[in-house]
């Protein structure tokens, strides 16, 4: 188990977090980084959204661990200091969007080495929310879930949507697939935006604390996606709305002001998932988890509610 470098200068987690390397089935290299303690009685699995890293959610950690759970958390293929699958470090990019199940499988080998208690649960926010839902549809073994704004749509106009298949598309044989999506560019989302018009977070707090992070080590930055990643997730997000709902308990948390992902993809997923439940949080945006401190208090508390609920009944 090699120990891989943990930033928690900027994590703001519970003590003793640290990260690995793990080696996918397919030959990279990711990071896997943990929260742990006495008073852990379960293990949340933390799914991130494209562009985001271990140390992100250290804060996350630190409020689970009082709620009773470990919590890993994942640098996936081409984020953070995970490997990178382009020269460009800046491009979000994937080759095939189900490889990110290998990280997954890779991540979950890591948890029964390490030791982390049972059960096992998740929370998957955005892009996360993808590879997620694909990973509960066969199989991994979560006794309940949360999604945070899962990418189970990309928020666009009807105009441009036949444009993004189109062109995404058309770049992977003509070679130009590399290259960002229209509209994206090499500086990270939120260390260009400015505060008031972010999409991210209504607390100025959390949004400087995320900035802080990427100022502090530049090589977990990464900037828009590929014209390939964007197709790729294109084709996963159409292959899942075509698959049943697992039958597992789930609440889905979206933002009132969500601009990212469609929030119309939740609410038709839940709909049809038994039991399922999709929460319109009110004045949130993108990252629910990162928002004001009532905000956030809310959404773990109703998480831990469903965590715990779900493994007493199945006892």
């Amino acid at each position: 188990m090699e120990a891989a470098p943990f930033f928690a200068d900027v994590a703001d987690g519970p003590d003793g977090g640290a990260a690995h390397w793990l080696s996918t089935e397919d030959g990279l290299r990711i990071r896997v980084g943990h929260w742990t303690g006495a008073e852990a009685r379960g293990t949340v699995l933390i799914f991130p959204g494209r562009t985001e890293y271990v140390e992100k959610y250290g804060r996350e950690a630190r409020d689970l661990l009082a709620r009773g759970f470990a919590t890993v958390a994942i640098d996936w293929r081409g984020q953070g200091i995970a490997s990178r699958m382009q020269d460009d470090r800046a491009v979000g990019h994937v080759d095939y969007f189900p490889d990110y199940q290998h990280d997954v499988t890779a991540t979950l080998a890591h948890v029964r080495a390490l030791g982390l208690p049972e059960p096992y649960y998740m929370i998957a926010h955005s892009m996360g929310g993808a590879i997620g839902l694909r990973a509960v549809m066969e199989g991994f073994p979560v006794d309940a879930v949360v999604f945070s704004a899962p990418m189970w749509g990309i928020l666009m106009s009807a105009a441009l949507r036949p444009v993004a298949w189109g062109l995404s598309t058309l770049s992977k044989p003509l070679r130009f697939s590399h290259i960002f999506a229209p509209g994206q560019q090499a500086e990270p989302y939120v260390m260009r935006a400015e505060f008031e018009e972010n999409r991210l977070t209504s607390d100025r707090e959390s949004f400087d604390h995320m900035r802080a992070q990427l100022a502090a080590h530049p090589d977990l930055c990464l900037g828009g996606p590929s014209l390939h990643w964007l197709n790729e997730a294109l084709i996963e997000m159409r292959k899942l709305h075509a698959r049943p709902s697992p039958d597992l308990p789930c609440i889905t948390f979206v933002g009132e002001y969500e601009e990212i992902v469609d929030p119309e993809a939740s609410k038709a997923r839940m709909a049809r998932w038994p039991g399922g439940e999709c929460v319109i949080v009110p004045d949130g945006r993108h990252e629910v988890l990162m928002e004001t401190p009532a905000i956030r208090k809310t959404i773990l508390d109703r998480t831990a509610e469903l965590f715990h609920g779900a493994t007493a009944a199945l006892a």
